[in-house]
């Protein structure tokens, strides 16, 4: 009898052993949602595969907490009702521990409630919106649970108002900005610089998404005496604006926001996007760690050119950050990873920059002030960091 209960003993030692294991080696769900199809998906595609590479590379590295990650991806087409039904579905549904991605600042607002509501931490690299990270701020909420790593808006206006009323010297602008949540805002955004530095625009012009003749718009802004034009829309309809004024003949410089680099204006205007300027987190060419990156993605996914690198750089980075507040929290639980993420220890080594303590409970934005950023322009296709002489 003694063997019969010591082989009893003996094999509930192991049943035990392989189901600690099993707990141990279960995987970390991460959401993963952005805009994998339509308009929008050269940047939601681009994002994706970042994350997918970054994950693969701690996985193979042995993962967080001894766990691997899992990422759980949907599609949000870039519909603000279906990234509402996303969001609910990778909270409630999936289970997930945190989210990465989303691209549009429509989405954005329309998603962030649930995160908050769940207390689950969502770190973004995509939209833009100024207000994206202040839905949740105290007194009212105690814990905020958006983070961003993205340019806002506020500081890409200044940036754009800077360069063309500073470096450039112009006191004649007109503002061009398509109808959606972004382009309204980002719009308000350049309005309020621009009167920072006693500046009023001289035509102020709207447009919707999937208009494909900006004639009279141009013809407006002409007008009024421009000297330059600052826009803020996607790619699509920055193309009919460039290759608007081409056709008008009018030559002054567009200077807007960062989606002047999103790969559908630069190949649809094709020489006509040459000389656009705009803000840029990253730039290629700047860094041996971004360097390395760019490599990387190729190699992986086997192609020559990054679709939108300048949201893929700053999405591998967001796997990383949430991966080092994981590991710091000791924990998938999202309060923990909240509180981790606002007093991030040590130095996080990423593709925009070595990340020290990059959020703190009063403010969850990276980029706090222009310092870190750069204006970049389009030369021969190409993305490349403005020369701005000594």
């Amino acid at each position: 009898m003694g063997k019969v209960v010591a082989l009893k003993l003996a094999f509930a030692s192991v049943v035990l052993s392989a189901a600690f294991s099993s707990n141990a080696a279960e995987p970390i769900k991460i959401g993963v949602s952005g805009p994998f199809t339509g308009g929008s998906s050269p940047m939601g595609v681009s994002m994706r595969d970042a994350i997918r590479l970054a994950a693969d590379e701690i996985n193979k590295s042995g993962g967080v907490l001894g766990r691997p990650l899992q990422l759980v991806e949907r599609d949000d087409e870039a519909k603000n009702p279906r990234g509402a039904m996303v969001a609910q579905e990778l909270i409630y549904r999936e289970k997930v521990v945190a989210t990465l991605g989303i691209i549009n600042t429509g989405v954005m607002l329309a998603s962030a409630r649930f995160y908050e509501d769940a207390k689950i931490p969502i770190i973004t690299a995509g939209p833009t919106g100024t207000q994206v990270t202040k839905l949740f701020q105290p007194p009212q909420y105690p814990d905020n649970y958006v983070f961003r790593i993205s340019l806002p808006d506020n500081i890409q206006a200044a940036m754009i108002v800077d360069d063309a009323t500073g470096r450039l010297h112009y006191t004649k602008v007109a503002i061009l900005a398509d109808s959606s949540n972004y382009g309204q805002l980002g719009k308000d955004d350049i309005v309020a610089a621009l009167s920072k530095r006693g500046i009023t625009p001289t035509s102020v012009e709207k447009f919707n998404v999937g208009d494909v003749d900006m004639t009279p718009q141009l013809l407006r802004a002409k007008a009024s005496g421009a000297q330059a034009v600052l826009t803020y829309g996607v790619g699509p309809e920055l193309a009919q604006i460039a290759n608007g004024m081409a056709k008008l003949g009018w030559k002054v410089p567009i200077i807007g926001s960062h989606t002047l680099s999103m790969p559908n204006f630069i190949e649809t205007a094709g020489t006509n996007a040459e000389g656009a300027i705009f803000p840029e987190a990253f730039v290629a060419g700047t860094s041996a760690k971004g360097d390395a990156f760019v490599s990387s993605y190729k190699a992986a996914y086997k192609v020559d050119r990054i679709a939108a690198l300048e949201w893929a750089a700053p999405a591998y980075d967001t796997v990383y950050l949430l991966a080092a507040a994981i590991k710091q929290a000791g924990s998938t639980d999202g309060a923990k990873i909240r509180a981790a993420l606002e007093n991030l220890h040590g130095p996080v080594n990423g593709v925009l920059m070595s990340y020290d303590r990059p959020f703190t409970k009063e403010n969850h934005e990276l980029f706090k002030d222009p310092s870190k950023a750069m204006m970049a322009t389009i030369r021969q296709g190409q993305v490349v960091r403005v020369s701005v002489p000594k």
